[in-house]
């Protein structure tokens, strides 16, 4: 696909924390019946995880203009923890009003489009298309509110580069790593000379930068499944197995120990989504070395992205689609792009001068909006995801896991993971 026509038309719950507002009225629609009190307050409780921007100071700001709403925020910690409650409570009862799901598992979702309550028609058309037609089900209705696209760039330690004798300014190492995925792992052997540390946190995220990169990884539109027989996946799991695992700290991310060590130095690149600035920020508040290099491994990518959903038994499915309805919507997904990086799916937002002027002080003053623009331009494919997507990709970052930590072999590794999706 054309780059410039992908940008137009493509342009806890362990360790949660629950932040309560009192919002001021109920935006457009009024509650459902029986969900507020005898004094007319809707309770509206909205589900997330990792950092969506939605700040105190943001829902402050619907509590200003809607009266009588009061929002309950629970983030889980990472959106495994998020998919196995939405799935587990989808159509019964204890979801939140409003559930984020995230790209990776949204198109199994959509197997469950009827349980989930439809977009406003006003709201139709504010997304890129492909993100739009990724929520919309075969009878034509869109169920899910875009939130933000993935474009990736690399997050770096400039202090730890420099110490290493590697280039160390965003220039010189968008230089550095401009080249393949072949180049990016000949600088991490020269990091790990260096310094005897492994230059890349986590080699599951290698992973699915490559993976990332593949227009069909394991099944096709008609339902084969290709998994198994794709030699794409087959050497993405060879290279990342040959060469991510020996320059990585960790074999998959979220972990405690992996959160740390964003501020203790174990690692000096991260694979770097515009939402990942925030968990990098927060994690490592006081460390003023990192700094975002506009390039990737092989050109571009796009890692996650997400959705607010509705479902359509919730006591308040009014009031909750008035509140995603404004989340999402471009004014909104600027300030969380600027709370975040949350890059904009919505076209409006990309264009204002809140995302193409912002710079991000975290990372040395970084232009993260032009940044961001020129990754997502750099996106050429977005891979085909049906409902067994999710499961497929587990199942195969479980193969890396396995070597990571030395209970299986490279071979014997790939055969399990054969074994499992010959079973699913």
């Amino acid at each position: 696909m054309n780059t410039r026509a992908f940008r137009r038309s493509a342009v806890a719950l362990a360790a949660f924390s629950a932040t309560a507002l009192v919002l001021a009225g109920c935006a457009g629609g009024g509650s459902d019946e029986g969900s507020g009190d005898e004094d007319g307050e809707v309770t509206l409780t909205l589900a997330t995880f990792n950092n969506f921007g939605y700040t105190d100071e943001l829902l402050q700001e619907y509590m200003d203009a809607n009266p009588n709403v009061k929002i309950v925020h629970n983030k889980a910690a990472e959106s495994g923890d998020a998919r196995a409650n939405y799935f587990q409570k989808l159509g019964k009862e204890g979801l939140a009003d409003i559930e984020a799901v995230e790209i990776d598992w949204f198109a199994e979702a959509m197997q469950y489009s009827d349980l989930l309550a439809e977009v406003p028609d006003s709201a139709k058309g504010r997304w890129l298309d492909w993100k739009e037609a990724g929520a919309t089900d075969g009878d034509g209705r869109l169920v899910g509110f875009g939130t933000d696209i993935g474009p990736q760039a690399i997050c770096y330690r400039a202090d730890l580069f420099e110490a290493a004798g590697l280039a160390s300014t965003p220039d010189d190492v968008a230089a550095l790593f401009d080249g393949d995925w072949n180049n990016f792992f000949d600088v991490a052997d020269q990091y790990k000379a260096a310094t005897g540390k492994p230059m890349i946190d986590a080699a599951n995220s290698v992973l699915q930068g490559i993976v990332n990169q593949m227009e069909y990884t394991y099944t096709e539109p008609d339902g084969t499944v290709i998994a198994t027989s794709n030699p794409e996946i087959e050497d993405a799991y060879n290279l990342v197995v040959e060469r991510a695992i020996p320059n990585a700290a960790y074999s998959g991310q979220w972990s405690d120990d992996w959160n740390a060590s964003m501020a203790n130095g174990e690692f000096a690149t991260m694979l770097c989504p515009g939402w990942m600035l925030g968990i990098i920020s927060g994690n490592a508040p006081d460390v003023t070395g990192w700094e975002v290099a506009d390039v990737f491994p092989n050109g571009g990518a796009n890692w996650g992205g997400s959705y607010l959903t509705v479902p359509a038994n919730g006591k308040n499915v009014d009031a909750a689609l008035a509140l995603a309805d404004w989340l999402t919507a471009p004014e909104q997904q600027a300030k969380t792009f600027v709370n975040a990086g949350q890059f904009p799916s919505a076209i409006e937002a990309q264009a204002d001068p809140a995302v193409t002027d912002s710079t991000n002080e975290f990372f040395n003053n970084a232009p993260t909006g032009q940044i961001f623009a020129e990754r997502s331009e750099a996106i050429t494919v977005t891979p085909y995801k049906d409902a067994n997507y999710f499961k497929y990709h587990d199942a195969l970052q479980n193969a890396v896991n396995r070597v990571f930590d030395g209970t299986e072999d490279q071979t014997t590794s790939w055969n399990t993971w054969v074994t499992e999706v010959e079973a699913f």
